[in-house]
């Protein structure tokens, strides 16, 4: 079986030309890899773009999206799969345990919640998958500074940017996720 990345991404339609240009081509690389792309199940912002570069390209994608969120972030029917479910707490678990991987593109507080989720698993012990932050116009610097200042105060370990490995460019997120095993 093919591997799998989970992705965290904005919804919006506003976000700039760049972003949605870079999730287009993750899409297509991940496609062109044979990787599985599992997100939210929108179909619109840099969700649906992604959602939409691996369908097209004949790649698979797999979207999870909770009923109340079904209407607003207009549940992308032209899946591979869609999910509905009744929670937040059971899309980010099934998010979560689907990807070998995860892939963080720019997104507003929805992909900071689930950016954090998987950092503080990793840093628990809960899971050694990969996370990759795609920092397009240094996007992460502020947050990624932020978590060195939460270390300079001794409220993380030193070492605690090993969780993470930023990148600066979709096609260094897909060369490391050539790396990625196959899913069992």
């Amino acid at each position: 079986m093919t591997a799998n990345v989970t992705v965290y991404c904005s919804s919006s339609n506003n976000a700039p030309g760049e972003y949605f240009s870079a999730a287009e081509h993750i899409g297509q690389g991940l496609a062109r890899r044979n990787i599985g792309l599992v997100y939210g199940g929108g179909k619109v912002g840099l969700m649906g773009c992604i959602a939409d570069a691996v369908m097209r390209n004949g790649g698979t994608a797999r979207g999870i999206i909770p009923r109340f969120l079904e209407q607003r972030e207009l549940a992308h029917h032209g899946l591979s799969e869609l999910h509905i479910v009744e929670t937040m707490h059971e899309r980010k678990m099934m998010l979560a345990e689907w990807g070998d991987a995860f892939l963080v593109l720019p997104g507003g507080f929805g992909t900071i919640d689930e950016l954090m989720e998987a950092i503080t698993w990793k840093h628990l012990g809960h899971h050694k998958k990969p996370i990759l932050l795609l920092n397009i116009n240094g996007f992460w610097d502020p947050l990624t500074g932020f978590f060195r200042e939460i270390a300079s105060q001794k409220m993380a370990s030193p070492d605690y940017a090993k969780h993470y490995t930023v990148c600066s460019s979709a096609d260094e997120v897909l060369g490391l996720l050539d790396a990625l095993p196959a899913s069992v």
